[in-house]
């Protein structure tokens, strides 16, 4: 086995039959008879297992009753045309080697499987299923498109701090970083904490996004973007919100809300056409499995232009949709923040396509969004999703200073640690917009998962922080 360097098993599969082969990875099934066994080896490279055929009388017995499901093994072999359904070749065993050995009694992965919530608490095998190890390939795959898209449009890839004082929500809801002694903390005179003790001299948290300080670099580098870990301390359990999640925040300069949701409906559609091209097996795998209709629904959103709707006509169409008896759990009224349900009649029920949704109530954005001439709404952008809802959020950001003054100071915010994104106004302000896409949501459009928690590797929710 020495003078062979090892194949992986996505490469093995596709080879002709002759080559001799060296595989290397963890048995999936053991099956056979007294004189042949069947082993089913997958290396993580492919949902395709290659099978091993072993001639019993040519191996130590010892050896193949310490290769059962879940251990590690190599094997050599000359690969032969399969006679079974399934493969094109299969390895006929020249040699094997146990690397680790697995006691298949108390393994908690079995071959009669597993639900999603009891793989949440064996987090640490999980990747070894057929559905994790296609999820987390085709988040890879995902990660790398969204590389590879920014990269050939000259964007720059901008890394935005994890540790902020900036809170870019305005909401609160962040985790805050210190190194001072929890059970001793340092007092000033009016009995408050004192953060001039604390490691970075002031009041820090885990950021929330990445987009204030992204538009430091769109005001000089013209096209920047973020793809990074972010932090929410939001009490939310429920399957679509997680503590910790990744997100993609481009920012440009000289792009109004057009040029905004243009870039944003290419972006996605990219994703999506790349998933389909370099991920089919996978994501056939998990229609197959979970969702029969995913191909269709990911092949459905590449067919069609987004519509484009204005926030007030939706709720017009939601009051509508009440007032011919549909239900639905929340209200639906101007001025109200909309919900999931809302969003997917729309998406789902009413158009049957992705739905861009703009110019919402002021008090219901964020206070960074650039105001229209009415006054009461701003250039808002939320891309809406079947099965998903809200799947990118963005605007065109104010670049007048006084009207974001004003906002700051309607809101109650601290200026004192705004004033460095207020000077990016004073100096040389620009027109200029971005987005952000929560890349979990993405995935979980992609895969046809159901929770959130299913397409990452290590979820953060509300008490539960494992490894």
């Amino acid at each position: 086995m020495s003078e062979l360097k090892r194949t992986k098993i996505k490469n093995i599969l596709a080879m002709a039959p002759g080559t001799e082969v060296l595989a290397k990875g963890w048995v999936r099934t053991k099956r056979g008879n007294k004189d042949i066994a069947f082993i089913a080896l997958n290396d993580g490279s492919t949902i395709n297992n290659i099978q091993i055929v072993v001639d019993k009388a040519k191996f130590d017995e010892g050896l193949l009753q310490k290769i059962t499901t879940g251990a590690c093994i190599s094997v050599c072999g000359k690969l032969v045309e399969s006679v079974g359904s399934g493969q094109a070749v299969e390895i006929q065993a020249a040699g094997m080697e146990l690397y680790g050995e697995c006691d298949p009694m108390r393994y908690p992965i079995q071959k009669k499987g597993c639900t999603m919530e009891f793989l949440r608490t064996v987090g640490h095998f999980r990747p070894r299923t057929n559905t994790f190890g296609a999820v987390l390939r085709i988040r890879n795959q995902m990660a790398f498109a969204i590389h590879e898209f920014f990269h050939s449009k000259g964007f720059v890839y901008w890394h935005s701090p994890l540790i902020t004082a900036a809170d870019c929500e305005g909401a609160g809801e962040m985790f805050q970083v210190t190194t001072m002694d929890l059970n001793n903390l340092p007092r000033d005179k009016k009995g408050n904490i004192d953060y001039k003790e604390d490691f970075f001299g002031k009041l820090t948290s885990l950021t929330v996004s990445g987009q204030l300080e992204a538009e430091i670099g769109a005001m000089a580098l013209g096209e920047v973007y973020t793809f990074g870990p972010t932090f929410r301390a939001e009490n939310s359990n429920t399957p679509r919100h997680l503590a910790e999640f990744w997100m993609v925040e481009p920012e440009m300069a000289f792009y109004d809300i057009k040029d905004n949701m243009d870039i944003a409906e290419e972006f996605i559609k990219y994703l999506i056409n790349y998933a389909l091209t370099n991920c089919y097996d996978d994501v056939k795998f998990l229609n197959d499995m979970y969702d029969k209709e995913l191909i269709e629904r990911l092949q459905g959103v590449l067919k069609e232009d987004f519509v484009r709707l204005p926030y007030t006509e939706g709720i017009k169409l939601l009051e509508q949709a009440v007032a011919e008896g549909h239900k639905f759990e929340f209200p639906v009224g101007w001025g109200t923040d909309l919900q999931s349900e809302h969003e997917r009649y729309l998406v789902e029920h009413y158009f049957k396509k992705p739905v861009i949704l703009t110019d919402y109530p002021k008090d219901i954005k964020a206070f960074y969004m650039k105001q229209n001439e009415d006054g009461k709404t701003v250039r808002a952008m939320d891309v809406l999703f079947p099965k998903i809802g809200e799947i990118i959020g963005g605007s065109e950001r104010e670049a007048d200073i006084k009207k974001l003054e004003t906002r700051i100071d309607e809101l109650g915010m601290s200026r004192d640690t705004l004033e460095w994104y207020l000077d990016l106004r004073r100096f040389g302000s620009a027109p200029h917009s971005g987005f952000g896409l929560g890349f979990e949501r993405l995935l979980l459009f992609v895969t046809g998962m159901s929770n959130i928690r299913d397409v990452i590797p290590f979820p953060r929710t509300p008490k539960n922080a494992e490894y």
